[in-house]
């Protein structure tokens, strides 16, 4: 045994005085947990009779409790109201109005958030809450605290969209008049702004020219820049709400002498409304009015006015196309160029200049032009409409290129959001954007990866498919490139911490059968499924690695590579170990279950799924239990009797032998829903019609993946014969032009031969002749014309001839005995076997019966 030591204690002055220092340290820490404590007086203060109904207790609690006992009965208002709404209204509602007059910041914001719940779950009338709620709603809007006075405004607000007409003009818009005057507060007229803005969509044209329009005009003339900022911003609700005629004659003039004032922020706010009011401007609006005021914006936001920079580059896309029919040849190149300027701010002093003569950048600057950048990138779609797709390579393939390598990871996050609309918007021209795809999947930020992951399989889609105009060769070479990246990029989100990525990742992976073959999957990405499966720690990835490997199981085409993966299945997962690992199986079968046809499911994975009723860990019993209708309902009639009475013998073991209670009570009510199931018969009957048509397609399917994997491996057999002949042909000739000049030297010493010998030979060259004759009629009899359409007969081979100067391979049988056993062997091998294919193999055993006497005839001749 290895010995123990044990370290020795420091008994010194200077040992013992550090340790009294760690106590000292730790009476410290715990003083505040004392003194936070309750007294007793305390207690009993805070101690409410629970013999007390909740009406009564609310009442009770907001005249003599605490501020934190009133803050709850009012956050349990809406609770109250939906449980005994009159007396809530009668008793508690008028003592919180009391209440808020003196109440804190957190019991205000509470009330607003409560009294804006009552009106969205409709517990009373919008009459009845009129006449209760509205007028607390009213007093503390004007709140001295700026939070809780948006907190009663956005309530408001809700509120006014449910009022009736009438309620709203006399409760609200009548005193608003005067809450608007400038001896009001700041507050109030600020208030009054965005009161402005909702109220003009409730009311008609007519009544808001009247009572709304002349209040407007003075809000935007106030001498304070906050008012004509925050009114600036409503007038798009104002133009919305009284029509195109009045929003020319009023608003627009407001806009363009509100984009002129000395205030920044005013400027900003007039220029956006201005972008957003864009259609509801005619042509000549546009051109004389709105394009000289964007494009003075345009010119001093580089040069005097930086503050409007990042406003103008989020719009630049919606202004470019809402001025694009007015633009000449030239303005549309300078708007061009201006995005251009704007997707690389920031990045000059990456182009080989000297540092010491750039300006250095404060920090804040440096935000600016990152936002200004992402800004970009988010317009881009935009731009593409704006150039037109087909000059996307000429004019903007530079600035994507510059995008997708941002250094910042905000500018390319939006970029791989917009990726997909690029895609869409290139459509054939796809291809041109195939390297930057494969750059934003090996990005070092995960961010980055999780956005474009979004829409992966649509881009992938488009990358193979969207092509096709540009010749197959442009898609063929995209394919290698991308698998890297793809394998790349799940091992990137393995390894990192953000499993909901991952999770994603390997659920958008489920495209990949149909973008790349079924080779590649199978060795590039099936087994790392498996894989992930196996010793990933994190449940949601591994069902989605469970679920992509039954989709690459679904597609894949080689039935060796799915006896392989189901064998693994079964004995790795359904077999293994750790109970962990079972479950999983379980679950692996439900997806099969969902994918793949009954007949495919009772055929592999139903007696496995069986076995596990032994299994020692209770989890198991019960996954399995609560999974034995779905096994059930895969069964036919009388197909697969003698699977339910597998299944049945299993249930009565589990009911005899189960010694777990909670497993035993789920076999329970297992029992009792598989006697209500009805199994399917091999029929179809009107009650399952949907259900059989559906398995019945997938069978179809996965037959029709083993037909062509026979065809395939045909067409192999077929290209390898051939060529075997061609090339024992060449070698024949090779040999024949050897001999023929040997041949030709010793004919002057044959000459002299004797004329009976000369008969003698043209005799036997004759026979020759006529035998050759003979067998190329054979072969060429029109029986067998079609022996070349119908590959699936050529594949049970007996005997094979190859004619000359035809170019193909004839194969025929001249055997009826050997033709059934290889249909039979095929037949073996098959996952599916169907009565088409059975058919198929009787239909050419009757042919070869038929013309069994006829070949032996031709033959012995």
């Amino acid at each position: 045994m290895r010995p123990v030591i044990v370290s020795k204690m420091d008994f010194s002055h200077s040992g013992l005085f550090g340790y009294i220092e760690d106590l000292q340290e730790l009476t410290i820490i715990e003083r505040p947990v004392r003194r936070s404590l309750k007294t007793p007086e305390e207690i009993e203060r805070l101690t409410v009779d629970e013999e007390l109904s909740d009406i009564e207790r609310a009442v009770y609690l907001l005249s003599s409790g605490q501020d934190i006992q009133g803050t709850s009965v009012v956050a349990n208002l809406p609770v109250l109201m939906r449980q005994n709404p009159a007396e809530t209204l009668r008793r508690v509602l008028p003592k919180i109005r009391e209440v808020l007059h003196v109440a804190g910041v957190e019991m205000q914001l509470t009330a607003a958030v409560s009294f804006l719940t009552v009106l969205q779950e409709e517990s009373v009338s919008i009459h009845t809450y009129s006449h209760s709620f509205l007028h607390i709603i009213l007093q503390n809007l004007e709140h001295r605290d700026a939070g809780v006075s948006n907190a009663w405004l956005e309530t408001l607000l809700a509120v006014i969209e449910a009022l009736p007409k009438e309620t709203v003009r006399h409760e609200i818009l009548n005193p608003l008049v005067s809450k608007a005057q400038l001896s009001q507060t700041l507050q109030s007229r600020l208030v009054s702004c965005k009161i402005m803005g909702k109220v003009a969509n409730k009311f008609e044209a007519h009544i808001i020219k009247r009572e709304v329009l002349p209040l407007v005009k003075s809000l935007c003339q106030d001498v304070e820049y906050e008012v004509r900022t925050c009114m600036c911003r409503q007038l798009e609700h104002v133009a919305r709400g009284i029509g195109t005629e009045l929003t020319k004659t009023v608003v627009l003039p407001e806009l363009v002498e509100l984009a002129r004032d000395e205030g920044s922020s005013v400027r900003l706010a007039a220029f956006e409304t201005l972008v957003n009011l864009l259609d509801m401007f005619d042509a000549d609006d546009r051109s004389q009015t709105v394009l000289p005021l964007v494009k003075s914006f345009c010119e001093k936001s580089f040069k005097t006015d930086e503050s409007i920079l990042v406003s103008l580059s989020f719009h630049l896309g919606k202004l470019c196309n809402g001025l694009y029919g007015i633009f000449t040849p030239e303005q549309h190149l300078r708007f061009l160029e201006f995005y251009k300027k704007l997707s690389t701010l920031g990045l000059q002093q990456e182009n080989g200049h000297n540092d010491n003569q750039l300006h250095l950048q404060t920090l804040e600057q440096e935000k600016k032009y990152i936002s200004v950048r992402k800004n970009c990138a988010y317009n881009f779609p935009a731009m593409i409409v704006f150039v037109d797709p087909k000059n996307f390579h000429l004019e903007l393939y530079s600035i994507f290129f510059c995008l997708c390598h941002d250094p910042e990871v905000p500018v390319r996050y939006t970029m791989a959001i917009s990726f997909f609309e690029v895609a869409k918007l290139l459509n054939s021209d796809v291809y041109t954007i195939h390297k930057e795809l494969v750059t934003l999947l090996q990005d070092e930020s995960l961010e980055v990866l999780d956005a474009l992951v979004g829409h992966l399989p649509e881009i992938l889609e488009l990358m193979t498919n969207g092509g096709e105009n540009n010749g197959s060769e442009s898609k063929l070479l995209s394919i290698p490139d991308l698998i890297p990246a793809l394998t790349t990029a799940e091992q990137r989100a393995a390894t990192s911490l953000k499993w909901r990525t991952h999770e994603k990742l390997l659920q958008k992976y489920a495209c990949l059968p149909h973008i790349i073959s079924s080779d590649q999957i199978y060795y590039r990405f099936l087994h790392r499924m498996l894989t992930i499966i196996l010793t990933n720690n994190v449940l949601p990835v591994q069902k989605a690695a469970a679920r992509t490997l039954c989709v690459y199981l679904r597609y894949n085409r080689k039935q060796e590579q799915r006896h392989e993966v189901i064998q693994k299945l079964i004995e790795q997962l359904g077999q293994g170990k750790s109970y962990w690992n079972r479950l999983r199986f379980l679950d692996t079968c439900e997806f099969i279950m969902e994918l793949f046809s009954k007949s495919f499911f009772c055929k592999y994975f139903f007696l496995p799924v069986l076995e596990l009723t032994h299994d020692p860990v209770a989890n198991v019993r019960m996954k399995l239990c609560c999974l034995l209708p779905k096994v059930k309902s895969t069964l036919k009639i009388p197909t697969d009797k003698h699977l339910l009475q597998q299944l049945e013998l299993c249930i009565r073991k589990l009911l005899c032998q189960e010694k777990d209670k909670d497993v035993l009570s789920i076999v329970k009510r297992t029992v009792l829903e598989l006697d209500r199931m009805e199994i399917s018969v091999d029929a179809f009957q009107k009650r399952f019609y949907e259900n059989d048509l559906l398995d019945q397609e997938k069978e179809r399917q996965e037959h029709l993946l083993l037909e062509m994997e026979q065809l395939e491996k045909e067409k192999q057999k077929n290209e390898g014969r051939s060529t075997n002949i061609n090339d024992k042909m060449f070698e024949k000739k090779r040999r024949d032009s050897k001999t023929s000049s040997v041949l030709a030297k010793s004919i002057n010493l044959s000459i002299s031969g004797s004329s009976s010998g000369t008969s003698a030979g043209k005799e036997e060259k004759k026979s020759k002749l006529v035998r050759s004759q003979s067998f190329s009629t054979q072969v060429l009899h029109p029986k067998y014309s079609n022996i070349d359409k119908c590959p699936n007969k050529s594949s049970a081979t007996g005997y094979t001839s190859s004619v000359p100067g035809m170019g193909k391979s004839c194969m025929l049988s001249f055997s009826d005995d050997s033709f059934r056993a290889h249909s039979a062997g095929n037949s073996g091998n098959a996952a599916f076997p169907s009565s088409s294919s059975r058919n198929l193999f009787n239909s050419a055993d009757q042919k070869n019966n038929g013309n069994k006497e006829g070949q032996s005839r031709k033959m012995s001749m």
